[in-house]
């Protein structure tokens, strides 16, 4: 007759399974505070203890059964502390005379069925899984060990000061030395919608600010659009609302070589925006851009 596991550990591995999956659904600790987490535990804990009451007695009973030799090995089994036993199980190699033990009391076609250990690298690999799983659980719930969202703010960091670093150690863009470029546009718009749209809206159709899809410029200090978009976003236009986003130190050349490849982009390479779809009346003079 083998001996049963203890009920404090049934307790324990119930609180722990517990504490998991309320965290599962929390995705916090603070169910820790929360009467119905307590009251769950303690209603386990009174299941666990009637559970084990009940093998109590199925145990006696089959204890009664046993022959006197077969009741003085039990007992001495009992004496052994339950992690020993489990050491032994996983690791103490199983002696012939023990093979009686684990005779099952049915059989097939004649064939008695053996409940033999598991071989003992596979038990120890088992729980060799279990305790890690446990360290790793641990680790992941309460430092910083392995947390995804703690890895990606550190290597968040750590691109923003190497983009840092190579923003300083590159040449600044100047208009003399910016080039338009079709993967600078998807860069370019989004300094658009940041720091342009409230002016020129969605799009370039123009607002408070001119229509930037149209060919129709108030503005032409340069020969070639992309450049003329570089000039007037990074010296403005005096008297109107247009700022100079470059000497202001607002926007680097960087960025308004990429916002100038967007308002490009937008006036050459998509039909304009008229009136009638919305977008503003034109504005200036006609311009004849030389070619990019």
């Amino acid at each position: 007759m083998r001996q049963r596991t203890p009920v404090f550990v049934n307790i324990l591995i119930i609180t722990v399974l517990l504490v998991i999956f309320y965290y599962l659904f929390v995705q916090s600790y603070s169910f820790l505070a929360s009467p119905y987490f307590w009251g769950t535990v303690v209603i386990s804990a009174i299941l666990a203890y009637i559970h084990s009451a009940i093998g109590d007695l199925i145990e006696n009973n089959k204890f009664k059964k046993l022959t006197a030799e077969e009741k003085s090995a039990y007992l001495n089994e009992k004496k052994i502390p339950f992690l020993k036993r489990q050491y032994d199980a996983a690791f103490k190699k199983q002696s012939e005379t023990e093979e009686k033990d684990i005779l099952i009391d049915h059989g097939f076609d004649g064939i008695m069925e053996l409940d033999n250990q598991l071989p003992k690298w596979w038990v120890g690999l088992f729980w060799f899984g279990t305790v890690f799983c446990a360290v790793y659980i641990s680790a992941y719930s309460f430092t910083d060990f392995a947390h995804p969202l703690t890895e990606y703010e550190v290597e968040y960091k750590e691109q923003i000061a190497s983009i840092a670093a190579y923003e300083k150690d590159q040449p600044q863009v100047t208009i003399e030395t910016a080039e338009f470029s079709e993967d600078n546009i998807a860069a370019g718009e989004e300094v658009f919608k940041t720091n342009c749209v409230s002016c020129h809206s969605d799009g370039g159709k123009g607002g408070i600010g001119p229509n930037l899809t149209d060919n129709f410029w108030h503005n032409q200090p340069e020969k070639t659009l992309f450049k003329n978009v570089f000039h007037v976003v990074e010296n403005g236009v005096t008297g109107t609302a247009m700022q100079a986003w470059g000497k202001n130190g607002v926007l680097t050349g960087r960025d308004i070589q990429n916002v100038a490849a967007y308002v490009y982009h937008i006036n050459q390479e998509q039909p304009p925006i008229t009136p009638a779809q919305g977008g503003a009346p034109a504005y200036g003079d006609e311009a004849k851009w030389e070619k990019q």
